[in-house]
């Protein structure tokens, strides 16, 4: 089984870690787009191009399926890819887990890149999920790019400009970027109040790393012991090693058992 993942750059990366978890004998193909990155301020003509060609060059290793592991791509081009791909290639896209951070109850906090908080496809998904909670967008500007770049600094100072716009009674976070992920319990630790109830923090990773699964008919476990999977990584279509930036994350160590960081 060779399961596939696409981002932007290294968001991929918490999803890659769910298959592996849930699959340990899964292939992995990671296939990013450092050259073009980021994809937020692109145009959707211009954004689909990338992810189009990003997708193809994983395409090319004849997955399984295929997870667009990035929000913003799942908005702009999922139709595109699913035309290119579908049906020999299943495509999981992404989707910010509103529905169920709202069904819990209490105040929930979004937290999405600039160009998805306010946008109508957020906007729509709290209309049809959480149109009676207590919602608040948080915009994140540069959280993205210092998760990419392991910028210890930059992720500190993001992540507390974010939590600053976070309301203080808020009882649920949705991380609306998948590079957030990577960082969830940084996010935790700046917006956990003290005296309060434990914050829920609401991603993406497991959940489409499970439908990844069931859309090809598979289901999870196996022997870790037994199993020899191996793990491509392409940049912007180039075959190399897992950046070094992934290393900063145990999402990448984990992948990194298998493919070495440069």
């Amino acid at each position: 089984m060779k399961i596939a993942l696409m981002d932007s750059g290294i968001g991929l990366l918490a999803a890659a870690a769910a298959v592996r978890r849930l699959r340990p004998d899964a292939d992995l193909v990671l296939s990013s787009d450092p050259d073009g990155m980021p994809w937020g301020p692109r145009t959707p003509q211009d954004l689909t191009g990338h992810a189009l060609a990003v997708a193809d060059a994983a395409a090319a290793h004849r997955p399984d399926a295929l997870i667009v592991a990035c929000n913003t791509a799942s908005v702009h081009a999922l139709p595109a890819l699913r035309a290119r791909l579908e049906p020999g290639i299943p495509v999981i896209g992404t989707v910010p887990a509103i529905k169920p951070a709202a069904a819990g109850g209490g105040r929930v906090a979004i937290w999405a890149t600039p160009a998805t908080t306010g946008s109508p496809y957020q906007r729509d998904l709290i209309e049809r999920f959480a149109r009676d909670a207590d919602v608040t967008e948080v915009p994140c500007p540069g959280l993205a790019d210092a998760v990419q770049y392991a910028d210890e600094q930059a992720i500190d100072e993001t992540i507390a400009a974010a939590a600053a716009l976070t309301p203080p009674g808020v009882r649920a976070v949705v991380l609306g970027c998948t590079h957030y992920e990577l960082v969830a319990e940084r996010i935790r630790g700046a917006v956990q109040r003290p005296g309060r109830p434990p914050l829920v923090l609401h991603g993406s990773a497991g959940a489409v790393a499970a439908q990844a699964l069931r859309r090809i008919g598979e289901l999870p476990g196996s022997d870790p012991a037994e199993a020899a999977p191996t793990l491509t990584v392409l940049l912007s279509g180039r075959e190399e090693r897992l950046p070094a930036a992934a290393l900063a994350y145990a999402e990448g160590r984990l992948l990194a058992t298998v493919s070495p960081a440069l």
